[in-house]
């Protein structure tokens, strides 16, 4: 009879510390409040909607749309806690943390696709431009028309050479 190993002791170590980590982060996600997690998603969405204008405006550049998230996320924080100290009486530090947070996140998860997708575009580029060997003067040769106005008028020039 065989016996077979479905896991080698390396792989059943790193899948022991895995399911203890995962294990583990079930009493911190208890311990977050609901509001935190209200404030990141509200950063998130308000980030990516910064980060959407300062794209268009920049045109791609890929600094100005990391702050445009992280700005979009602070402007609404920042509102936000406004109201609730004219509303409630109450700033918190720890909400507007949370919101700017959920920018960042979305500045970061931005960049690092837009770094891949630039990445895959250069290399597009390159194979496009190293594999066609083709040239363009034998296809199309550089003839110099002299324009007079028989030309323009879309007449022949053989009328002035006789």
């Amino acid at each position: 009879m065989r016996s077979v190993e479905f896991l080698s002791l390396p792989d059943m170590k790193k899948l022991i510390v895995i399911i203890i980590f995962v294990l583990s982060l079930q009493s911190v996600v208890g311990q977050i409040e609901q509001d935190k997690v209200l404030h990141f998603l509200g950063g998130n969405l308000y980030g990516l909607v910064g980060a959407g204008v300062a794209n268009e405006i920049s045109e791609g550049n890929r600094t100005w749309t990391f702050i445009g998230a992280v700005g979009g996320s602070l402007l609404i924080g920042l509102a936000k806690e406004s109201i609730d100290q004219h509303q409630y009486g109450g700033w918190s530090n720890e909400d507007l943390l949370a919101t700017v947070s959920g920018g960042i996140t979305v500045g970061v998860t931005i960049d690092i696709f837009k770094k891949k997708k630039q990445r895959k575009r250069a290399q597009l580029y390159k194979n496009a431009t190293t594999t066609a060997n083709v040239s363009y003067q034998k296809i199309f040769p550089k003839e110099t028309i002299k324009i007079n106005s028989l030309l323009v008028l879309g007449m022949s020039t053989t009328v002035l050479e006789k």
